[in-house]
């Protein structure tokens, strides 16, 4: 059992909450308020980003003392949202927001995941037609085993995992966000992710 916090309660949050629950973890959601998001933090040992992403790095940066030796599993996307309220263009170009987390919070181990695909797959891989992709981006080694780990409780297998290395992988993963935009007006609101086959 691990002690992890969740910030953010939405769709993203709550699914990844009741799933990590499920497995036996103790978990602790917090909604946007920065009282609630430092109680959560406080007490635990893994701490997963599902806020928004436009608003992500001004709201932890404000939490860097309580999120020292943590790791920080960031699982959102920094985007300029177009008039229908898809993502339209990249918040960072040229950076990710993985990357200005880890800048923000030297303290902080953070690690990239879940972030190219809709938010259903993250805690249910195994209902697509084929097997998903997680990729994983991070500087410690020891935190991308830990959040292998946390993967693997939420159905993912190992196969499925795929490192692609340091913090800066992740502005590869995160640009993937603006496929989202054009598969939903092809395809609908359905479960999908990137997947690598070989």
């Amino acid at each position: 059992m691990t002690a992890i916090a969740v910030l953010g309660n939405g769709r993203v949050g709550s699914s990844l909450a009741e799933s990590l629950t499920r497995a036996g973890h103790e978990v602790t959601v917090a909604d946007r308020s920065p009282d609630s998001a430092a109680d959560a933090v406080r007490t635990a040992r893994i701490v997963i980003n599902a806020t928004p992403g436009a608003g992500s790095l001004e709201r932890l940066a404000a939490l860097r003392e309580e999120l020292r030796d943590r790791i920080l599993v960031d699982v959102s996307n920094a985007t300029v949202d177009g008039p229908d309220g898809l993502p339209a263009d990249l918040l960072y170009p040229g950076s990710s927001l993985a990357e200005r987390l880890q800048e923000a919070l030297p303290g902080t181990r953070v690690v990239k995941t879940l972030n190219t695909m809709l938010y259903t797959v993250m805690t249910a891989p195994a209902a697509l037609t084929q097997p998903p992709t997680a990729f994983l981006s991070g500087a410690d080694p020891e935190a991308k085993e830990v959040v292998r780990g946390l993967l693997a409780d939420l159905g993912w297998h190992q196969e499925w995992i795929t490192d692609l290395g340091g913090i800066g992988t992740a502005r590869a993963t995160e640009a993937a966000i603006l496929f989202v935009p054009h598969v939903i007006r092809s395809s609908g609101f359905a479960p999908f992710a990137v997947s690598i086959t070989r």
